[in-house]
């Protein structure tokens, strides 16, 4: 069925950003971005696939992509507008192609690497960062038209970062030339392409290793031979022996005089340190003699660091000061202690309860629980996806939607989730 045709809307503000309009906005967590030559584009990850936002601050440079994912009647009010050629606020339709397609695919890969919500406590798998790194790089040299090639000039590229990349996940190698050897089906094509792609960039760039002279050295790459099936999820395991703890919250001794669950906001902190959950952040206060004691539990990342975070608890308590708690990192769990001014006799104090990197807090927002649970079903939706033999034959080539080698690895898992 043939998709309706979109328009966009394109305007200029007072400091001349050029700003191609095409869908809402809404917290940092929900935006899949992307920074390309002369622009940022940014698309909804909770919304139906459609062509990135861009905001363009240097137009002449944009104009090598922006044909190519708006089409050309895009390109030339885009032109127009920065000129003052003609008014802004014309709408636009949009052509679409297929660098569209794989820019707003890889936006979703950087998006994964940063947003993904994994949680023991709601059965959501992490993705394996190596995996996950090498399908990036391989998508990023797939989408070079995005950039310019002058880092050296601008600094305004950093996703245009393919031989890094490689070299950061390197790790993830082997295991995918292994992944491939074995695949006859399913995500045989995926895996083949993103190897390919790999092969190419490293070679662009000048990279070398022994890893990537086994994958040059393939005999022939367009028909692998199934060996003995491969549960990818097991390839890319973790090895770090990571699993949650059962049990009620660390006992201090004292009387329990109330308890209850903070909030779990992801814009706080970077990824890996907290378990994505609602339920993740939780608080005890108990009275030692006089002393009133404030106990902070916080869930731990799988990959979370055990030294060298200096993970904080804010604590505002009966809409008093707010308090930081400096956090440290217990098994699987993050935890620490404060003694509370609390008036006696009191049992149900009125508690703020949250968690945050000093230095990384972009400070309060609005609430964004509901948008947190549209995440959580978009991943278990693309999980699901991931899971079928034939996934990534349902969606097409370059789509967002397709799953990543990394989902479905996280999928294919035989940890406790």
């Amino acid at each position: 069925m043939a998709q309706p045709p979109v328009d966009v809307r394109v305007t200029r503000d007072n400091d001349g950003i050029v700003r191609v309009a095409a869908g809402g906005a809404g917290p940092d967590f929900t935006l899949a971005v992307l920074d390309v030559a002369g622009a940022v584009l940014s698309w909804s990850v909770i919304e139906e696939p459609g062509p990135p936002t861009a905001e363009i601050h240097d137009v002449r440079r944009a104009q090598q992509w922006l044909w190519a994912v708006y089409g050309e009647r895009v390109a030339a009010a885009a032109h127009a507008c920065a000129t003052g050629e003609q008014p802004a606020g014309a709408r636009v339709p949009v052509d679409p192609t297929a660098l569209a397609a794989d820019a707003a695919r890889l936006g979703f890969g950087h998006w994964a690497a940063r947003w993904w919500p994994a949680s023991h406590l709601d059965g959501i798998p992490a993705l394996q960062p190596d995996l996950l790194g090498l399908e990036l790089a391989a998508l990023t040299h797939q989408c070079q038209q995005l950039f310019d090639g002058t880092a050296d000039d601008f600094d305004d590229q950093p996703d245009d970062c393919a031989a890094e990349l490689i070299e950061d996940h390197w790790a993830a190698l082997d295991p995918l030339i292994q992944w491939w050897h074995a695949a006859s089906t399913g995500p045989a094509h995926q895996v083949e392409r993103v190897l390919r792609l790999i092969d190419d960039a490293a070679d662009g760039a000048g990279l070398d290793g022994p890893e990537l002279r086994r994958l040059r050295s393939l005999p022939d790459r367009s028909s692998p031979a199934a060996t003995t099936p491969l549960n990818p999820g097991a390839l890319f395991a973790r090895s770090d022996g990571y699993a949650l703890a059962a049990g009620e919250l660390l006992v201090t001794g004292g009387r329990l005089i109330a308890r209850g669950a903070g909030t779990n906001d992801w814009r706080r902190y970077p990824p890996g340190l907290v378990d994505a959950s609602e339920s993740a952040v939780s608080w005890t206060a108990r009275a030692l003699g006089a002393r009133r004691q404030f106990e902070v539990e916080v869930v731990a990342h799988s990959a979370a660091p055990t030294t060298g975070a200096p993970l904080t608890a804010e604590v505002r308590v009966n809409d008093g000061p707010r308090k930081r708690v400096a956090l440290a990192r217990r098994d699987d769990m993050w935890t620490g202690r404060t003694d509370l001014d609390l008036p006696p006799g009191e049992t149900r104090p009125r508690v703020e309860l949250g968690v945050l990197l000093p230095g990384f807090d972009p400070g309060p927002g609005p609430e964004t629980g509901a948008e947190r649970d549209a995440i959580r079903a978009l991943v278990r939706r693309r999980l699901t996806a991931a899971a079928q033999p034939d996934a990534n034959d349902s969606a097409p080539h370059g789509s967002s939607s397709a799953p990543f080698l990394a989902e479905i690895a996280a999928a294919a898992t035989d940890e406790d989730y």
